[in-house]
């Protein structure tokens, strides 16, 4: 009986410009180095690595998948159905790849991202329950929300992240001014009762949101239990939503347009059904959402000594 360690590959072949066509040889490449048995297999359309995952997961030891956020995203809602979860590994591939920043993963480079994982070291993540969904670093709603969904594959491969600015900025100026408009919310958490007019919101477990929101690294950890919840009100007009972003950029978190707080569960409820984004996949539309988090729920496969885990333990939260 062999005992080498059981790889399952998931390539998603569009991701990234197309690199990861490329990009799998030296994946394979490194692995058969290292001496490991593995499976590859590529996705097609939405919501083949959830199956493949379903299907073929719980016969290896760990699941890699090279791709984008979304790639990623499919992988853990397969993942978090198991009756036994095996570790992640993450080779970045994607426009955008705002979690494999925030884990300190390599992107770009295959080679490097791979050696991560036969390295061998793994953290704790905290996976964020939407409702019967799971998502891995972001859930969103408002303006702007469109372009993660929206933005179509071919543009992406040939731009990349810059397919969302030009995407946005061009070519869906009119849809995009259209949606600045508020909804209204009914928010409880943890810390109590919010009911306001909002425009945007984001429910997240990363330092960096659409490449674009950057949060503070001293103040985001990915183990602790808790997500962020940035939520933007009392906007008037176009010229103050690009007003708005610079604050979000800069960390100016003023306490009346831009509200920033923590969270281990939520219920947010609408007046009437809003769209939400899920990791940048379309994620339905919902008047009454309840999110909690999971707290270390995923090993995944990460650099050694980012201070962005840290450790502590803390139960399953459910609203």
């Amino acid at each position: 009986m062999s005992d080498k360690r059981k790889i399952l590959l998931i390539v998603n072949p569009c991701a990234g410009k197309n690199k990861t066509r490329a990009g799998t040889f030296d994946i394979v490449d490194r692995f058969s180095s290292e001496d490991y048995d593995f499976t590859v297999r590529t996705t097609t359309g939405p919501n083949d690595a959830t199956e493949i995952v379903l299907k073929q997961a719980e016969e290896h030891d760990m699941v890699v998948c090279c791709g984008g956020d979304g790639t990623l995203y499919e992988t853990i809602n397969g993942i978090m159905q198991l009756p036994t979860r095996v570790p992640v590994g993450y080779i970045p591939a994607g426009s955008t790849n705002d979690l494999a920043s925030t884990i300190g993963l390599p992107v770009g480079d295959f080679r490097a991202a791979t050696d991560i994982i036969i390295d061998g070291h793994t953290n704790g993540y905290d996976i964020g329950l939407f409702n019967n969904k799971f998502f891995t670093y972001v859930a969103s709603f408002g303006f702007g929300i469109s372009l993660s969904y929206g933005t179509s594959q071919k543009m992406k491969n040939k731009l990349g992240h810059a397919a969302y600015v030009v995407d946005g900025a061009i070519l869906k100026l009119p849809q995009l001014i259209k949606e600045i408009k508020p909804t209204h919310m009914k928010f409880e958490y943890d810390g109590g009762v919010i009911e306001d007019d909002f425009y945007f919101g984001a429910i997240s477990n990363a330092t960096t949101v659409a490449g674009t929101f950057k949060y503070d690294k001293n103040d985001v950890r990915l183990d602790d239990g808790v997500f962020e919840v940035l939520l933007v009100r009392r906007v008037n007009g176009p010229l103050d939503i690009l007003k708005l972003l610079g604050k979000v950029r800069k960390g100016d978190f003023d306490g009346d347009q831009i509200l920033y707080l923590k969270t281990t569960r939520a219920r947010m409820i609408f007046d009437k059904p809003e769209k939400w984004t899920l990791d940048g996949e379309f994620g339905g539309e919902h008047k009454d959402v309840r999110f909690s988090v999971i707290n270390k729920a995923v090993d995944i496969c990460s650099p050694d000594g980012n201070p962005l885990f840290v450790g502590d333990k803390k139960e399953y939260s459910e609203v």
